[in-house]
């Protein structure tokens, strides 16, 4: 099993953030974005990453994680010549996965609290297709839906008007390596882009596609609500952690008490 980021595009959503910087290289709380993709997979126990980035800034993620060695991994790159959509963007691991016949693919901008080892594992032993993660949201009309039907996915769709459920795609899924076959045969969306969702759809018409739904806190963070959101996801779980490791301070009590009030 290997592991594959996709950590392109332009970042317009998050200017004038990313008007210099990439958005996966911007911090949420301590750590560089890009950072909580790599843990995901790593705490998954995968070894070998590649991370697809945009032009223009592929040395900075060079410059910032070099060969993978602090991780524990080795990791590679790869350069998206121009924006043409996440499953375009995968397509450009094909070479990357010679050896290996499963992958894990995250987006850059997507944040987990759950650990994915199991998943991995359950994956491995399916062998062949695909399988997606799914979270319940408040706002399903943002997101890509999936239609469930009995244990099984029949299919996703795309910020609907009016959601056959409440559970959202998020940017995690795994795929064999009859992925790049697949987006071979799509067609450009009208944003002239290859789309994820028809490389989803088109396992579920083969009726390859598994799912689970995810526990814990997921969150994107590719606009400045999001992009919030993660950061404050991340400091509350790091208060709790380190609150649940010492006494609190009289001033820290003060202050947990004026929040609540």
């Amino acid at each position: 099993m290997k592991g594959i980021i996709l950590a392109g595009g332009t970042g317009s959503r998050l200017h004038p953030l990313t008007k210099v910087t990439n958005k996966h290289l911007l911090p949420i709380y301590n750590k560089p974005m890009i950072f909580y993709p790599i843990e995901t997979l790593v705490n998954a126990g995968i070894k070998d990453i590649l991370i697809v980035s945009g032009r223009g800034h592929a040395g900075h993620f060079l410059e910032l994680l070099n060969s993978g060695r602090d991780f524990g991994v080795r990791i590679m790159y790869e350069v998206q010549e121009k924006a043409g959509g996440i499953a375009e963007a995968l397509s450009l691991a094909e070479l990357f996965m010679v050896d290996d016949d499963q992958m894990t693919v995250i987006l850059g901008d997507n944040v987990f609290e759950d650990n994915i080892s199991k998943a991995v594992d359950n994956f491995k032993k399916q062998k062949t297709g695909a399988k997606i993660f799914l979270k319940e949201v408040p706002d399903p009309n943002r997101f890509g839906v999936a239609e469930i039907k009995g244990d099984k996915i029949v299919g996703i769709e795309e910020k609907p008007v009016e959601p056959k459920s409440n559970l959202a795609v998020t940017g995690l899924y795994m795929y064999d390596k009859n992925v790049f076959d697949i987006i071979r045969a799509l067609t450009p969306s009208d944003r002239e882009e290859l789309e994820i969702t028809d490389v989803n759809n088109a396992y579920i018409g083969k009726n390859q596609m598994t799912y689970d739904v995810i526990d814990g806190v997921w969150t994107d963070a590719g606009t400045f609500h999001s992009l919030y959101r993660a950061n404050r996801m991340v400091a509350e779980k790091i208060l709790k952690e380190d609150l649940g490791q010492r006494k609190l301070s009289k001033e820290e009590i003060e202050s947990l008490k004026k929040n609540k009030s």
